[in-house]
């Protein structure tokens, strides 16, 4: 007869316990076994990490020696005690790891002369240091540094489905131009702020994920009052199935051209708004009077930009100034870009790259060519691009972005089909604003936008 008293028997129970635990209960086994484990492993060891990584300091410091003296007659050492001046390590005070979803934090005290910088070049090293996916830095504040350790990471696993549209009238006031299209690397909610980045560059190779963050967009701004414009040079092949819920759609270069001239003339008229109520951006309009922001997505940027002949070069001429006057000038105005493309290089010409500087959101998917990485990540940190080139193929959605401090990390965007998309685009059509009502919101309706003497002066 088996013995369940054994300790073998016992010691099977509880790992066959521990196992399930984990797998069933994955979130809880990591708060309560895995981490307090790693927590105390990171004290223990942050001097030989720090020291390992470059992050201590040597200093003098004065310390008690011992020095000898003569043998005395009696057989005893006589000793004297000073003060001397020694060269020490020093390592950065860590705070208590603090543990989230999928990894956890901690803060740094800066030593004197060390930046939040010196951790973010280092962050390899520590993820190596401490057996974990990833390090970010996350936060810094005057002599403070915060870091996020990733332990697993949340990409790999099957790409996320992106929330779906609420009901008409179901979005929040704060979620206005912040939808929420992905999930970040340390498993936050991954949005799209048009409030507080104005306009982004969306690159990949095909099948990349590239299309598939403009499904996700779309969907999460079609129950939005946001006007959206589409461009796209593929014949409309890309956005047509989506012009229930596009104000307009331009699929020729003379079309684009005609709409990129209207779009700067409602940009000035709205400059004329916010200069006769005093206002420096239409945020400080009354609610009533304040324009309708728009949202323009150009699908495949250097189509826009390529010449076949000479009498091309002045269309693309007068398509590059004004996406950069836009690029400029809409954030104040409620003008928005979203420059997709699988080729954004400097060989497209000057007015790429002037049109890059303007713009403060990248998105890098995986690329066929090198350049085009660095033409949109190329000015933030070498290791973006390292992150950017390194994307596999089998994870279609994950991309480089760049958070809203300057520093990028890794983001995969929720799955989106285009039968999904369509659909939310066909039920949100009643809210799709006309060209017109775009054209004459925030001019006061004394003033419609056709009749508007200062338009016409």
């Amino acid at each position: 007869m088996i013995d369940l008293s054994h300790p073998l028997f016992k010691v099977l129970a509880a790992l066959l316990v521990l196992i399930s635990w984990r797998r069933w209960a994955p979130v809880s086994y990591w708060y309560l076994i895995v981490f307090p484990r790693k927590a105390v492993r990171l004290r223990w060891t942050w001097r030989h990490v720090a020291s390992g990584c470059g992050l201590t300091k040597k200093r003098l410091r004065w310390w008690f020696t011992t020095v000898p003296g003569l043998i005395a007659s009696t057989g005893v050492v006589k000793v004297r005690r000073r003060f001397q001046r020694v060269e020490v390590d020093t390592k950065p005070w860590m705070g208590l790891p603090r543990p989230t979803r999928n990894g956890f934090r901690i803060t740094f005290h800066l030593l004197d002369g060390q930046v939040p910088d010196d951790y973010a070049k280092v962050c390899e090293r520590l993820a190596h240091a401490w057996r974990i996916e990833a390090v970010r830095v996350v936060g810094s504040r005057p002599g403070r540094v915060t870091l996020q350790g990733i332990t697993h990471d949340p990409l790999t696993l099957v790409a996320p489905t992106a929330p779906p549209a609420e009901p008409s009238g179901g979005w929040r006031t704060e979620d206005l131009l912040r939808p929420v299209v992905g999930v970040l690397e340390n498993g936050a909610a991954w949005r799209m702020d048009f409030r507080l980045i104005p306009h982004w560059m969306n690159a990949g190779a095909t099948q990349s994920g590239k299309s598939n963050l403009i499904n996700a967009l779309l969907v999460g701004l079609a129950s939005q009052p946001v006007a959206l414009i589409g461009f796209d040079l593929k014949g409309g092949m890309e956005l047509s199935a989506y012009e229930a819920r596009l104000t307009a759609l331009a699929t020729t270069r003379a079309e684009c051209l005609d709409l990129l001239s209207d779009l700067v003339a409602v940009m000035g008229a709205r400059m004329l708004a916010c200069r006769r109520y005093g206002v420096r951006d239409i945020w400080q309009l009354p609610d009533a009077l304040r324009p309708i922001p728009i949202v323009v997505l150009v699908d495949e940027l250097a189509e826009l930009f390529l010449t076949a002949d000479k009498a091309e070069k002045d269309q693309v001429t007068r398509t590059a100034t004004a996406l950069l006057r836009i690029a400029q000038l809409g954030r104040a105005l409620g003008l928005h870009l979203v420059l997709s493309g699988q080729r954004i290089g400097s060989d497209l010409g000057p007015g790429v790259t002037a049109l890059r500087a303007q713009i403060g959101g990248r998105v890098c998917h995986r690329v066929n060519d090198p350049e085009t990485a660095v033409m949109t990540l190329g000015d933030l940190d070498p290791d973006a691009l390292v992150a950017a080139r390194s994307i596999a193929p089998e994870q279609p959605g994950v991309a480089v972005v760049t958070g809203s401090d300057g520093r990028w990390c890794r983001a995969r965007s929720g799955y989106v089909s285009t039968d999904a998309a369509q659909r939310a685009a066909e039920a949100f059509a009643d809210v799709t604003p006309s060209w017109a009502q775009v054209a004459a919101s925030g001019l006061g309706h004394e003033l419609p936008y056709e009749s508007s003497p200062e338009l016409v002066a």
